[in-house]
Parts: structure tokens; sequence; C-alpha cells
């Protein structure tokens, strides 16, 4: 399915946003853990979240939807995750895959992951490498790419582990690990990444403690210990959020409020920058919703400058660069986003996609190494966007086209819903002209 958009009015409404998707992957797997029913309402019902809990059902859950963005799951408990009679398909969910190869590998079982072709074309060894090293066999494709096959006797050892880049992923798939671990599991931080695991481990009853040496996190977990179910009201994702916020900021005479943001620190770091750009991004009615704090974001049409963005900032924003490139591409002067390497190896190499999606609409960037450099000015558009089969890509260049001269399509729409299911609705609703009724 095809998909376009074209120079819009000015955005006006107030919208929520969607379910996190960080949040809802985790309480999926963690109530499959647990022991007892673990009730989750404002779930993510996307297809990468849809995948993960159809994966923790093979694996032994009993996962009911009791409304919308209402579920309960009954946890395996004291009988632990089992063999699965079947592949586990992840779909197109890397986080989802990483965390529960995490999750599998303290318990006894054999288990074989398999996904779409861009999840099959995603590196798995950063994940692998320390669960080898904890005691579970993994074989692995070329590049330690799916289809991966782990198997564990439930017996880890303890690990003091440092992941050679900053990832929430690697750090999330060793603390799920070491649940089921006799002893005490460490991994060490230099540059923080998102909590979400060390946060809702705690809300199933598990002690996390994380101090600071030589200006580092260590985040340690002492196992075996049992998860206790619990009530999870998932917040609103500030990566969702994030697309119309941007079209709000640069598409002129817009006001919009977005509800239910969640404001974890680890993840906001998109709206940092659209602050130093100039944005009108304002924070307000804070609150707190399922451990997490959440706010109300005020956005208005602004007119912004160019950055350079702090390395030290990719952990709290990396599915956010797409995005922010969009709004670089009408700011003043030149945006410098580098050091984001890591961006290569998501869904698909988003420094290239994002540089193509920019260039074939007009806009003047170069492709640094690891990392972009965007000059802004007039946006000519007409081009037509191969995503990659990516939803952030789709959904950037499809924000670009709200104030582009002439329109934008994207070659696929159909990913979108595997992190944003409302997305065009939604869109629509505050007035963007974005269309999604062409068919390839």
């Amino acid at each position: 399915m095809r998909s376009s958009s074209s120079k819009s009015k000015p955005l006006s409404g107030t919208v929520r946003a969607p379910g996190d998707k960080s949040i809802s992957h985790r309480s999926m797997i963690l109530g499959a853990m647990a022991e007892g029913t673990t009730q989750i309402t404002g779930l993510l019902e996307g297809a990468d979240i849809l995948s993960t809990a159809s994966v923790m059902q093979a694996l032994g859950a009993v996962i009911t939807k009791t409304g919308e963005g209402a579920y309960t799951v009954e946890g395996c408990g004291a009988a632990g995750l089992q063999t699965p009679d079947v592949d586990l398909d992840c779909g197109n969910a890397g986080t989802g895959v990483r965390l529960i190869m995490g999750a599998c590998a303290g318990y006894n079982l054999r288990a074989t992951f398999t996904g779409d072709a861009s999840l099959s074309s995603r590196p798995m060894n950063r994940i692998l490498d320390p669960l080898r090293d904890m005691g579970v066999t993994a074989t692995a494709q070329e590049g330690g790419r799916l289809p991966v096959t782990l198997e564990s006797d439930g017996s880890l050892t303890p690990l003091s582990y440092t992941p050679p880049i900053a990832s929430a992923q690697v750090k999330s798939a060793v603390l799920l690990a070491a649940v089921n671990t006799n002893g005490i599991t460490t991994v060490t931080e230099p540059i923080p990444t998102r909590d979400h695991t060390e946060n809702m481990l705690r809300a199933f009853g598990v002690k996390v403690e994380v101090t600071k040496r030589n200006g580092a996190d260590l985040i340690k977990l002492e196992g075996p210990v049992a998860l206790e179910s619990t009530r999870i009201n998932v917040p609103g994702d500030p990566s969702s959020a994030a697309f119309p916020i941007v079209a709000a900021l640069i598409t002129p005479g817009s006001d919009i409020i977005v509800e239910n943001v969640m404001m974890n620190p680890t993840r906001t770091g998109l709206f940092d920058c659209l602050t130093e750009m100039g944005g009108h991004v304002q924070a307000d009615n804070f609150r707190k919703s399922g451990g997490e704090v959440i706010a109300d974001i005020h956005v208005r049409y602004s007119k912004l400058s160019g950055i350079t963005v702090p390395p030290e900032r990719a952990a709290s924003m990396i599915d956010e660069y797409p995005i922010l490139a969009v709004a670089a591409s009408v700011a003043n002067g030149t945006t410098i986003m580098d050091d984001i390497g890591e961006l290569r190896v998501k869904e698909s190499d988003r420094i290239t996609a994002t540089a193509d999606l920019l260039r074939q609409n007009g806009v003047q960037v170069e492709e640094l190494e690891n990392g972009l450099k965007v000059t802004g000015g007039i946006v000519s558009g007409g081009g037509l966007v191969k995503t990659y089969h990516d939803h952030r890509i789709a959904m950037s260049a499809l924000i670009l086209g709200c104030v582009a001269d002439g329109p934008i399509s994207i070659d696929d729409a159909s990913m979108i819903a595997t992190s944003f299911p409302t997305f065009f609705e939604l869109m629509r609703g505050l007035g963007a002209e974005i269309r999604e009724d062409e068919i390839s």
C-alpha cells in the first residue's frame, strides 16, 4: 500500500499518544514470566507487540484480550517458560526478539527464533554473546542473524558485563536472564540507556540496584527471584508522539496538544533538541502512570534554527533521528547529527535511508560516516521515497510532505502498523493532508 502527503493547513486539536512500545513489549514478557495474572491497560496494539504476545503464548503463557488495549497475562510462574512446539516468529519486532531471547535463557528449553525479511537482516550477536558467556548455546546464521536457535539447561553463570555499545536491549536481555541465574549479575553502562526494564522488574517485585562508579551506572540483580504479577497502565510512547509534535512545529499556524506522553529522561532527547532549536514544546500536567512520569505536551509552530546534537544524547533518542532530520530540513542553518552509527543496523540503515528521503525531496543533506548534516531551506517535494520496510522512515517522509511544495509519496505504508496503528487517523484528525488509499 502506497501513501502520500502534501502541504497542510495549520494543524490543531488535542490527541492522545498511543501506548509506549517499549513498555508494551516488557509488560507481555514479564507478565508471562510471573506467577499469577498480570492485568494490562493502554497496551499498544501494533503488529510488533502482537508478535511478542503470540510468542509468549507459544512459550506457555495464557494471554487474553479483555477490551481495547486491555489484556490479562496468566504467567508461567514456577513452571517456567516451556520449549515451544513451533518456531517463534517475531515478525518485525527487534526489541521483542532480543528481550525474549534473554528471558528464555534462564529456563530449561530449546527455541528457534525467526522473523520477517527486515528483522532477519539485523544482527543478534550483541545479545547472543553475553548470553553465551552465561552458559547458553546459540546458533545463528552468518553475521549472527535469524533464524537463531537458543538452547539452555536453565543453569546459568552470573555475569559482569559492559556492553560494547550503549544498548537498552542488550542490558535488558542480560537482566532478564539474570532473573533465573544463581548469583549477582552486573551490567555496567558508561552511557545510561532507557531504564524501562529496571523499572518494570521492580513493579514485578524484583530488587534492582543501580549505583554510580567512575561516572558509569552499575545495575545489579541477584537471582534467582520469582516475579509477582501486577497491574500495568502503559503510558504514551514519546517516539510515536514525536511525529505529530514535529508536524505541528514545522507547519505554519499549528497549535496542538499531545496527551499522555511518557517523560522518562532516558527517552526525551528529541524534546531537548527541538527546544534548543527554538521550538515551543511545553510539557505540563505531570503525573505518574505505570511507574513512569507522563505529561501533556503543548506544541506551537516555531521558527527553528540548526543545532549540533551532543553525541551523548543519542541513547535517549536513537529512534528519533529521522524525524529530527525532518525538523532540520526547514530550520535556519545546519543541524549536525554525528556518532549515531547504531542507526545503520535498525529496521533499515536509517542514516542512508534518511539522507535519501531528504535528498529526493530537495533538501540539502550530507551523509557522514556515522551521521548526517542537514541544511534547512526549501523542501521541493515530489519524491517517491523508498522506505526499506522501515516504519519510522515511512512516517518521517509523510510528515515532511506536510510542508513540501510538492506531494511526497512512499512506496509502502503497511509497516506503520508495527508501532503506530492509528497514525493516519490521528494525523488527519489534526488536519494533515496524508492519504493511505493508493494501492501499488
